[in-house]
């Protein structure tokens, strides 16, 4: 399928939240966690603000319809993704992977050090999705107080936190090893 990744516009606000809410129908695959799929999403507003402070992409297909969208924020020298959707219909065509390489080309071309999101362990289209992706999943020991802050907030508003996980992309480069082994030097 052919479509095109660009950044949101205000005139895109309207059919944000119906995306959320049609791709939040996949939690119904998993009676735990249905109650998702019935969830309130932000809204219209909600968006807007996100589209003038924050970093907003969407999936466009040739006929213009919105397929999808990542909304990002930028802290602490890295990129969290606050959101990823794809609306139920265009799932599985690379809406979201190509999203998600928006997001990552901008940290990039930003000189972030990485990106950073939060998401469930064990739903085929999260965290194995983001492993795909090149993203690490983070032990407890390795959270930052500001991802600690956002998964404490997430099962505050009932998320099932043995199933939450933060992870992160690096996008800055390994360091040279200031000792090279006899093979390495010239």
């Amino acid at each position: 399928m052919n479509f095109i990744v660009r950044r949101a516009q205000l005139s895109d606000t309207a059919a944000l939240p119906a995306i959320e809410r049609s791709a939040a129908e996949l939690f119904r695959c998993d009676p735990s966690l249905a109650w998702l799929a019935d969830a309130q999403v932000p809204d219209a507003e909600h968006h807007q603000r996100a589209i003038e402070t924050d970093d907003v992409w969407v999936a466009q297909s040739v006929d213009g319809v919105l397929m999808g969208f990542v909304s990002a924020v930028e802290i602490d020298n890295e990129l969290h993704i606050q959101e990823l959707s794809v609306s139920q219909y265009f799932q599985g065509r690379g809406a979201g992977r190509k999203l998600l390489l928006a997001a990552i080309e901008y940290g990039r071309n930003r000189e972030l050090d990485g990106l950073t999101l939060t998401t469930f362990r064990d739903v085929p289209w999260n965290e194995p999705f983001y492993q795909r992706m090149g993203f690490e999943t983070l032990s407890p020991a390795q959270l930052s107080p500001r991802l600690t802050a956002v998964l404490n907030n997430e099962v505050a508003h009932g998320l099932p936190g043995e199933r939450r996980c933060a992870m992160h992309l690096n996008l800055r480069p390994a360091p040279s090893d200031p000792h090279p082994t006899p093979a390495q030097t010239p």
